[in-house]
């Protein structure tokens, strides 16, 4: 059996795994991070992309708000091209009165969040798609941030820092020898091959499923499943996040992201036999929306792109409580001291918008056990993409119209350098280095709705591990916008097949894509989103014929569709 060694092997690909392997390289210790699907696919990629101020759990989670509120003001710093700075509003109802708004600031002002109470005029000024029959408002430094953006910012500089990547790579046990964890068995799902990593230390971030780690050592936490539904509207209502302000309840909190505002959330208890089969039902559709145009009425005529719901890996240390009731604060466990198991570590708990300080809980422990003594610094060091200021977040380079050059900023701040090109490349040996060098052809935009170029897809391919086009739409948002990827995942599966079809099956990455954009959009099927998924079956049944696709057939994955 092949063998790997390393200092650290780090378990779970979402934004707490990346942040503690960008946590292990920047102290210099050998990082290793398994994932066995891609990068922010479980809970990291299924959540409303809230940067928290904190304000939500201010009245009944201090500990959890004011840990918010402290990680709000460093993401800023560290991360401003995952995040837009968009403030956010708690707005009071006839049916909700005001009597919670003095409890929820005086909340606030324990955990450090600063307020502003507005009359219903100035908040409307601020906000024109608030319920107009608000009677009263709360200014709050809530923002937005990309999880996805983020856990690859994270994985990109860990692996500039020398760490090693290894997604489509499930961990099938612990290596435990005299009473110590030494590493993990793996399996590479890509291939099949079994192979062993040796480690020091083992951290186990999987958030949800952190207990199918522990359980590889006969360990156990009390995890209480939390799964919420969520809809993503067909543009952007709202600039500001809008709250409702009142204890937290079910579709109470809309979201403004990149293009697109997404209403949320749902809670429901899942048992860990359901993590793997999560779907949206009717009636969640029905009261989100229902709900939803309490705080921005024009959602009632606002089309619905797709649905979708994720799960919170709440740990109960108190033996009970409810998802509304239980803390959102991090829970990191040293086995060596709990459970008199050395070598193994499990983070969970806590929030995306806590990632980085989880890390750091995490990595202070792995460091103690290597004597390794380097301070952790990712609450000051900038993330790729970051070290750009604030002007230049949207600016255009040279005579590319804003449009492309500012979007590709946008997403990946200075690093669009790498694929924006001005001028030609000098001259290399084949034809397609030849194509790829040219402007005109790496500037082409791919992506209509997102404004992809095909520079910034190959820079995905090569840079960022992009190995399909679902993991394409994570690192660039392609396919995500209104035609959920109807014309530009065509276009993106050919461009694969032509230069990189080593790298991604096109054919058989196409037909996955396709169904995994169906899941999403089968929920919310009818008016506009119905008449767009019959276009788009017409597309890809009647023209392609993907339907009709052998998907072990080699000599058709190698071909252009």
């Amino acid at each position: 059996m092949k063998r790997l060694e390393t200092d650290v092997v780090i378990i779970g690909g979402g934004a707490t795994g990346a942040g503690v392997f960008r946590d292990c390289c920047l102290r210099g210790m050998r990082a290793i991070l398994v994932e066995r699907h891609d990068i922010a696919t479980g809970t990291t990629g299924r959540n409303h992309g809230l940067l928290h101020s904190g304000a939500r759990y201010a009245v009944t989670d201090g500990h959890s708000a004011a840990e918010c509120i402290r990680e709000n003001r460093t993401l800023k710093h560290i991360a401003r091209h995952c995040i837009e700075s968009t403030d956010g509003l708690f707005i009071s109802l006839p049916e909700d009165g005001l009597e919670y708004q003095a409890e929820f600031i005086k909340g606030c002002a324990t955990a450090g969040i600063p307020t502003e109470i507005l009359t219903p005029q100035q908040a409307l000024a601020l906000e024109p798609s608030v319920n107009p029959s608000l009677i009263g408002a709360v200014r709050i430094p809530d923002g937005t941030i990309d999880p996805f953006r983020i856990t690859s910012s994270n994985i990109l500089d860990a692996r500039e820092h020398g760490g090693t990547l290894l997604t489509d790579t499930k961990a099938t046990g612990l290596i435990i020898q005299q009473g110590r964890v030494e590493g993990i068995t793996c399996c590479d799902l890509r291939t099949g091959e079994r192979f062993e990593i040796r480690s020091r230390q083992v951290i186990n971030a999987t958030g949800a499923w952190c207990h199918e780690i522990m359980e590889y050592a006969d360990l156990s936490v009390d995890m209480y499943h939390s799964r919420g539904a969520l809809l993503i509207m067909g543009h952007r209502l709202n600039n500001m996040v809008i709250n409702r302000c009142r204890k937290p309840g079910d579709s109470d909190i809309l979201v403004p992201g990149d293009t697109v505002s997404v209403i949320g959330t749902t809670s429901t208890h899942v048992g860990r036999d359901e993590l793997e089969k999560l779907e949206v039902n009717d009636d969640e559709v029905r009261m989100l929306l229902e709900e939803g145009c309490k705080l921005a009425p024009s959602m009632a005529s606002t089309r619905i792109l797709r649905a979708y719901c994720g799960v919170r890996p709440l740990v109960s240390l108190s033996g009970g409580g409810s998802d509304r009731t239980i803390s959102r604060g991090l829970v990191a466990i040293d086995h060596a001291d709990n459970d008199n198991l050395p070598g193994l570590i499990t983070i969970t708990g806590g929030k995306l918008m806590t990632y980085r300080l989880m890390a750091e809980v995490a990595t202070d422990m792995a460091a103690k056990h290597l004597d390794i003594s380097t301070p952790c610094t990712t609450a000051s060091e900038p993330l790729p993409g970051a070290r750009t200021g604030d002007g230049d977040r949207y600016q255009h380079l040279g005579s590319l119209p804003k449009t492309v050059s500012g979007s590709a900023v946008y997403r990946h701040g200075e690093r669009a350098r790498k694929f924006i090109r001005e001028d030609n490349a000098p001259e290399k040996q084949t034809e397609l280095d030849k194509l790829e060098s040219s402007p005109k052809w790496r500037n082409a935009v791919v992506c209509e709705c997102e404004v992809v170029t095909r520079g910034e897809i190959l820079y995905a391919v090569d840079k960022l591990n992009a190995r399909s086009l679902s993991d394409l739409r994570r690192r660039t948002r392609i396919g995500m916008g209104p035609c959920q990827g109807e014309m530009c995942a065509c276009r993106t599966a050919s461009l694969l097949a032509a230069t990189r079809s080593e790298v991604v099956p096109p054919l058989k990455t196409l037909h996955e894509f396709v169904d995994e954009r169906w899941k999403g959009v089968r929920p919310v099927l009818w008016g506009d989103g119905l008449r767009e998924a019959e276009f788009s079956y017409w597309v890809q049944e009647g023209l392609l014929g993907l339907g009709s696709l052998e998907q072990d057939d080699d000599e058709q994955q190698g071909e252009a569709p």
